[in-house]
């Protein structure tokens, strides 16, 4: 009944910004009646484009929105402008929560707002093509702690980021220290003579744990 296709491409200029492209396009797979007129089968409800032009530190230098296609057309493309308000964000501090304050709701297009909150991992797999993910530099990789499989106790950071590492001992390691927590919880065995003691202890000392280590001591 309905496409939906979201394309994020990343391109490396030759002043050494970058640009994130985010194009969104919806159609359907048959004739469909809006009320500003009908969309022919495969004909875009929606063809929307922004662009983010930015900075090796991840901040947005220039910003571009474009609306090819849209259900009102001469009325929703009026707030492509507004796009520029993303002009001087981080992508990476507070960048999501500063699109939905500038554009989010009335602001902006629902649709536009929807493609820049994705930009930021899309920038990330952009810039990621020009080092070795595990490269060395002595600051955390920006990777680490944001998905399970790269939580910093966990066995692809053990093997992969050793330097990042926070986890314990590794599992096999772990496996044996949990099983001899478990022995040393189990009630060790006692001679007669041992049982005794423990016997007269309780008898002679009560409750009183001081009284009892010196009888059994």
């Amino acid at each position: 009944m309905h496409l939906r296709q979201v394309v994020l491409e990343g391109f490396k200029r030759d002043d050494g910004l970058w640009d994130i492209e985010a194009r969104l396009t919806d159609t359907k797979d048959h004739d469909y009646a809006l009320s500003s007129g009908v969309r022919r089968q495969g004909e875009a409800v929606h063809d929307l484009w922004l662009r983010l032009t930015i900075d090796a530190r991840f901040f947005v230098v220039d910003a571009a929105a474009s609306s090819d296609a849209t259900p009102y057309m001469g009325d929703c493309d009026r707030i492509t402008p507004a796009y520029r308000a993303l002009v001087g964000l981080n992508l990476f501090q507070g960048f999501r929560q500063a699109v939905k304050e500038r554009l989010g709701g009335t602001l902006g297009c629902s649709h536009l707002t929807e493609l820049a909150l994705q930009i930021p991992t899309a920038a990330l797999q952009t810039y990621a093509s020009e080092i070795t993910d595990n490269e060395d530099t002595g600051q955390k990789p920006f990777q680490l702690d944001r998905c399970h499989a790269l939580e910093t106790t966990s066995p692809v950071v053990r093997r992969y980021y050793p330097r990042w590492y926070r986890g314990g001992l590794p599992s096999e390691a772990g496996a044996s220290a949990s099983l001899s927590a478990v022995a040393l919880q189990q009630p060790a065995p006692v001679s007669a003579a041992a049982t005794g003691v423990r016997s007269a202890c309780k008898g002679e000392a009560g409750n009183d744990p001081a009284r009892c280590c010196q009888s059994v001591g």
